[in-house]
């Protein structure tokens, strides 16, 4: 009987064997997301893979945004690159650099046969990442904006008038000095100080942050965010340090653990924010667009934008492209891309998704949400506020922290440090420049 059995379950594999299923084809995808950014990435993944049999994407944490990139930097050289890079936008130029390394995005969905039209993209957002002639070499993804996040729980104990403005900087400082007088301990605290207090602050007032159209004109581009608007705003800051106004914590997102905590009032960081606030805060916040100088003509202008956009890497075969097609044209589609605006403040990159939203009534039952929209499409760009595209940026923003740190301590004042941060700056300029003549 146990023969009989074995040789009926033999029999039974045999038949099958012609008929087994081709295992799918992997798609590996490096991010640089934890938290519960990090989730909700996973759960995309998930539902991709779920939607469909051919292809399984496998998403893996390398790191931060820098950790991300230098990563992905090291596996291509060893021939060991993943499919897909997410890389934050300030390794946009490196990117376009490595001409090698990448396949355009533009490329991969023309030569899978999957539509794509760039159009489709907010325009804030496109531009940062296609040529001069519209053509879109990496996918945006988490684009955000920085605004202003506001605890008020700690304004009303501190008796800041729930219609006190903080619209302008100079209506912060008034709220600065009744918070400190009040006895709060954290008035005021930011993430991301280049990107938010440098960057952001030189588009906002339409000044240039560098020569070139902020590099998009040419590799020849020249530092310039050592102006009067730069240096007014740093200077203030530092005086805010010293009277305890304004707490640095760090050169990334550290402040943000004392904000979600309840012990700072107010913070200025990314629009994407929102997740991690919204499931960790216990107190009443609320969300203002980022405060601009009254005394500046033609401010605000608009901001731009962070977060990180997904390169196609070169050396896979045609099956590969055709599966990073698809999982690129699913991310981008209205309905996963309102869910992603709306459960991290992401900005949606596509008019479909913003408008979906809308008609979803999310911004209505969730008062501020659109704050980061309105702020980033309220003008249209201009040649100071269209993005930032400079080669070895993120090394630039580590020379800038250094420099603003001198000034948050008192060491230096803010124009001796971005005089010596825009020299500093300019060295690895040239040094890019010369390498990709």
């Amino acid at each position: 009987m146990k023969n009989f059995a074995l040789g009926a379950a033999l029999a039974s594999a045999t038949l099958a064997a012609p008929f087994t299923a081709q295992a799918a084809t992997e798609i590996q995808f490096w991010h640089a997301f934890t938290g519960r950014l990090g989730e909700l990435v996973d759960q995309q993944v998930k539902d991709f893979n779920a939607s469909q049999s051919d292809y399984e994407v496998v998403a893996t944490h390398k790191g931060n945004y820098s950790e991300t990139l230098n990563a992905g930097i090291a596996a291509f050289r060893a021939g060991e690159q993943p499919d897909i890079l997410m890389v934050f936008e300030v390794g946009t130029a490196t990117m376009m650099a490595a001409k090698g390394a990448i396949k355009p995005v533009y490329q991969v969905m023309a030569d899978a046969g999957v539509p794509f039209n760039a159009d489709d993209y907010i325009g804030a957002v496109k531009g940062y990442y296609t040529t001069t002639d519209g053509k879109m070499l990496s996918l945006p993804f988490n684009s955000s904006t920085p605004v202003l996040w506001v605890n008020r729980d700690m304004l009303d104990t501190a008796g800041v008038a729930k219609d006190a403005p903080l619209t302008t900087w100079e209506d912060v400082g008034k709220v600065l000095d009744q918070l400190k007088a009040s006895g709060v301990d954290c008035p005021m605290t930011t993430a991301w100080q280049s990107w938010i207090h440098l960057e952001n602050l030189s588009a906002y007032h339409n000044v240039p942050f560098a020569s070139q159209e902020n590099g998009f004109a040419g590799l020849d581009a020249q530092l310039e965010f050592n102006g009067p608007v730069q240096v007014k705003h740093i200077q203030t800051m530092g005086d805010w340090a010293k009277k305890g106004e304004f707490i640095y914590k760090g050169r990334r997102n550290e402040g943000g653990a004392d904000f979600r905590a309840g012990t700072c009032a107010l913070f200025t960081e990314s629009s994407a924010g929102y997740a991690g606030i919204k499931s960790e805060a216990k107190f009443n916040f609320e969300v203002h667009p980022l405060p601009y100088w009254g005394d500046v003509a033609g401010a605000p202008q608009n901001t731009i934008i962070g977060g990180a956009s997904l390169w196609v890497m070169s050396g896979k075969d045609d099956s590969h492209y055709k599966g990073v097609a698809e999982f690129l044209s699913y991310l981008s589609s209205p309905e996963v891309q309102a869910k992603w605006h709306q459960d991290t403040g992401y900005l949606p990159i596509t008019k479909a998704a913003a408008d979906l939203t809308r008609e979803q009534g999310f911004y209505e039952a969730n008062p501020g949400t659109d704050v980061a929209v309105k702020q980033m499409t309220a003008n249209a760009p201009t040649a100071n506020s269209k993005g930032i595209r400079l080669g070895n940026f993120d090394q630039i923003r580590g020379i800038i922290d250094e420099e603003l740190e001198a000034v948050w301590s008192g060491d230096k004042t803010a124009q001796d440090a971005l005089d010596n941060a825009v020299t500093r700056g300019n060295q690895l300029l040239r040094r890019f420049e010369q390498a990709n003549r």
